[in-house]
């Protein structure tokens, strides 16, 4: 049972939080859709907008997607909320810049 779920019983897809424990293990709420991943980057469509988070050895540990809730264990080097006009050159961008 990661933190999230030990903490907040009752997840809403509304609610949008980012919890991360040391850099190595992060629990994201109002999670609508996960775009893509891979072992350096995961692209995440929240009830906030598109998401970026880039790392190293990133693994998803959890996916519930009736909760809207996802974590990521990993070396995370950043996370980056991508502005809702331009997320799609963004991510075209983030994709080539981060592979």
């Amino acid at each position: 049972m990661n933190y999230y779920q030990q903490n907040q019983p009752q997840a809403k897809q509304e609610d949008h939080d980012l919890i991360m424990k040391g850099r190595k293990l992060l629990d994201i709420t109002g999670v609508k859709e996960v775009e893509s991943f891979d072992n350096e980057e995961f692209l995440l469509d929240t009830v906030m907008g598109a998401l970026a988070i880039r790392g190293e050895n990133l693994q998803m540990q959890n996916l519930d997607v009736d909760r809207g809730v996802v974590t990521i264990k990993g070396r995370i080097l950043d996370i980056v909320y991508l502005d809702e006009q331009h997320s799609e050159k963004a991510k075209g961008f983030f994709s080539k810049l981060f592979k």
